[in-house]
Order: C-alpha cells, then structure tokens, then sequence
C-alpha cells in the first residue's frame, strides 16, 4: 500500500482497461502513488474531497431533476475525491448513487460515463449494487457515453436502463488483462543479485525480478479467464434485465474487442451492447423529458 498526499492506493495486477487505455491506466496510477499527479489539496469547485465533506451538500450536479454523475478516467476501488477528470472511485460513484437515489427532488440519474476503464477490484459489487439499489428507489439510471465506456468502466454502464453512445465514441472491451514485468536484465547490467528468502511454494510467484515462469503465467491466464466469463455473465444479466436481447455466447465472442468507429458501433447496438448512438446533451434532453413527463 503506498501512500502520497492523502492518497491510499493499493497495486492493481488485474485490471479491466482498453487496449488503447493501458499506457494512461500505468501512467495514473504511478502518477498517484508518487504524488506527481494529484488532485487539488483542497475542496472548491467541481473537486469534493471525502474528508472535508459534511454529508449535507449534494455530491452531485442536478439538472431538471436528473442528477448528473461523471464517471471518468481511471477507475479505482478506492479513492477520496469526487469530480477530478483523472480518476474516479467506486466507493465514490456508490456514495453519489445512494445519495441521489434518496434525494425526494430527484427523478433519474445520469452516470454521465468518459472513461478507458480501471480496476477489478470492486468493479462487479457495484454493478450488482447499482441494479439492486434503483430498483429499491424506483428510480431509472441511465448510461450517457462522453464518449467512451470500456471494459470495467462498460460494465458500469451495463447496469444502466438504457445506455447511449455517440458516432464517435465507444463501448466493449470485455475482457481481461495482467501485466508481469521483468527487471531481471537491468540489474544484471547493474550488478546486482537478488536472493528470496521465503515460506510457501507460491509466495513469490510472478515477482518481477525474473523471467515469468510459465506455470504462474498458465495461472494467471486462468485467472484472467474467469474473470472475463463473469464479466460477460454480468453484462448478459443487466442488459438483458433491461430489455435488450443479447446472449453471452454473444458477448463473449467479442473476445474483447472495442467498438469505436460508425460501422462498428451499428454493430454493438445489433448486438445489444448499446441501445442508441446519440449525441450526449441529445441524450441527456430525452432524459429530462421522458423524467418530467413520468414523476416517480
């Protein structure tokens, strides 16, 4: 666990980004961990740090009854600040979420969604947490894409009662990825040798200092697996609970690919990834009406 200017962040393995977001995924969370990159020190404007917050004022932006809740850049399990553009907490969105649903003055929630993905680690509760808790508020949640919406941050979307993604944006990525490092060549060029001393057959499996053996990478690739069979499971449940006809014999075949261009986003709304391509303030205008026209 490090820690850098009020920031707990705990190292990710196992993560669900995009292909094209690894580079920023790495690059923010090394960001964080060294305090190279962090948000402002204190609250004021759009930034809301958990600390200084009283529990009275609304962690969220309401327009016409429809609360807006941004999810965007990197996604964490844990994180102390609300409306910074580089990271987003699940214990963040879960927060806002159960505040909105609660607040009598509003009638839908927008998960107003621009991000690459983030982390496994409590990705899944909260989808499952989500669908759980509109249901008991009877309140719609609704996933715009600005513009983009892969892998774990997808599978928040997923929860969401309709889901809307512009001609230039994107959805998908369901799938997996790991990353092992090997250091061993550096500090053989630097002199130096590195003796584990440990308990436990598996204690130091896929340590960065040498070569991944390949009974930890067959591990690992299990691993990886089952996690993407669950990811396709929990997009099947809640599109479907929503509506849409998708299997995950479907999604799965997918293998992971992104869906980003015009022609390719026609094809995840065929297959029931997405419900419509739309501008997002176009999708946030029908919220409004269809939010006014229906009191809850």
């Amino acid at each position: 666990m490090s820690e850098k200017g009020g920031l707990q962040l705990p190292p990710a393995p196992i993560a669900l980004v995009a292909p094209s977001y690894e580079h920023k995924f790495v690059e923010v969370m090394a960001g964080l961990a060294s305090g190279k990159l962090a948000p402002p020190a204190k609250s004021g404007g759009r930034i809301l740090w958990l600390d200084h917050w009283d529990g009275s004022a609304r962690t969220y932006d309401v327009v016409q009854g429809v609360a807006i809740i941004p999810v965007a850049g990197v996604l964490l399990q844990e994180f102390p600040v609300i409306g910074w553009e580089y990271a987003t907490g699940y214990n963040c969105l879960r927060l806002q979420i159960a505040q909105a649903m609660a607040d009598p003055e509003i009638k839908a929630v927008v998960l107003w969604i621009n991000s690459g993905g983030g982390e496994v680690s409590g990705c899944f509760d909260l989808v499952d947490w989500i669908v759980a808790a509109k249901a008991a508020a009877g309140k719609p949640v609704v996933a715009i894409l600005d513009e983009m919406a892969y892998s774990a941050a997808y599978a928040i979307a997923s929860a969401a009662d309709t889901l809307t993604v512009p001609r230039t944006g994107g959805v998908g990525s369901i799938g997996v990825v790991m990353m092992h490092v090997d250091y061993s060549k550096i500090l053989d060029e630097w002199g130096i040798k590195l003796t584990f001393i440990f308990a436990g057959k598996h204690k130091v499996d896929g340590h960065p200092y040498a070569e991944l053996p390949e009974e930890v990478k067959a591990v690992w690739q299990a691993e990886c697996e089952d996690i993407r069979q669950l990811f396709a499971a929990t997009v099947t449940k809640h599109r479907s609970a929503a509506g849409t006809a998708i299997d995950i014999k479907a999604v799965l075949d997918t293998e992971a690919a992104t869906f980003s261009s015009p022609s390719a986003l026609a094809a995840a709304v065929k297959l029931g990834l997405a419900d419509d391509i739309m501008a997002p303030l176009d999708a946030l205008a029908a919220v409004i009406r269809q939010s006014t026209a229906a009191p809850v």
